[in-house]
């Protein structure tokens, strides 16, 4: 069984180079068998709980996608139609959650270290499907297993980080997981009000090669890989910053063609205007099947996960 059996993945961090690469393995194999034979067994009898206090699409879906891909059941809780709207603790609901012993539970919250909170008193094994402007560590495996798949590894990989590099929680959890990989450069492009989070290069000081600009048009060709995510709206405190940063960097394809290469485009979604339609039918668009991927990866995480 894989060394994530029982395993609490909280962090990008949590996954060791060896971890990736077995899990990235998994995944094409459980690709494999999932288009030929649609669903599989390896998770019968075993129950997952998405608990999902903040909004989500790819995340939740794609979750429940693997996990009844590999044959196992899905209770959903939806807090709207929760106790929490009495009054009830967040904590107290994942007490009762995990007393129905599920076998995992994958948890997103809009306050940072929240599933780290309550790690401690549940049973279950959790998984964090998003904490607040902390981490998204299982966005951060699709995304590594997307380039993996695209280019036959990650190894040496150029990588420009666009976007809201200070409330997003992708950029923060990508350059966690990258630290695992030799020989890798990142670019953090953004206006100097929402550059990436100092405790972030705390993190990866030292692990990979990185530098802060504020053009992407300046390094756009010596970048395999171009990350494109979108201000978030939600957690800005001052809504006038908000508009005023809106639409500060929006990808084109009449950008891009200016270029004597065009990166690898991908974007954890959604995206609300920063990637111009037009950039969809190019070849290097990446997205849509990065999300699919994610899948296919969280199949695989499960399935360690769970020891099946």
């Amino acid at each position: 069984m894989g060394s994530l059996r029982g395993r609490d993945v909280l962090s990008a961090f949590d996954f060791n180079r060896e971890d990736l690469f077995r899990l990235f393995d998994l995944a094409e194999r459980l690709r494999g068998e999932i288009s030929s034979r649609g669903i599989l067994d390896y998770a019968r009898g075993r129950v997952m709980v998405t608990a999902f206090f903040e909004p989500s699409t790819r995340t939740k879906i794609s979750f429940q996608f693997a996990m009844a891909r590999l044959g196992g059941e899905v209770v959903d809780f939806i807090e709207e139609a929760s106790s929490i709207r009495k009054g009830e603790t967040e904590e107290d609901t994942m007490r009762i959650l995990d007393g129905y012993s599920p076998d995992v539970i994958v948890v997103r919250h809009s306050r940072p270290f929240f599933p780290h909170s309550v790690k401690d008193i549940v049973k279950a094994p959790i998984i964090n499907g998003g904490d607040g402007t902390n981490e998204h560590p299982t966005q951060a495996l699709l995304d590594v297993y997307t380039i993996w798949r695209e280019f036959g590894r990650v190894d040496g990989i150029c990588i420009g980080i666009l976007g809201d590099l200070k409330y997003g929680r992708t950029a923060p959890s990508l350059s966690y997981i990258l630290t695992r990989f030799n020989d890798v450069t990142i670019y953090y492009i953004a206006p100097r009000q929402l550059q990436v989070r100092e405790e972030v290069l705390k993190k990866i000081e030292g692990r990979v090669r990185y530098h802060l600009v504020e053009s992407v048009e300046e390094i756009a060709s010596k970048l395999d890989v171009l990350y494109v995510t979108r201000l978030q709206k939600e957690r800005f405190e001052d809504p006038q910053e908000y508009e005023r940063l809106k639409g500060s960097y929006i990808i084109t394809r009449n950008m891009l063609e200016k270029h004597r290469k065009i990166p690898m485009i991908m974007h954890p979604l959604p995206r609300v205007g920063e990637i111009t339609t037009d950039v969809d039918t190019l070849p290097q668009a990446k997205y849509f099947e990065q999300a699919k991927n994610g899948m296919y990866v969280r199949a695989a995480l499960l399935k360690e996960v769970l020891g099946v």
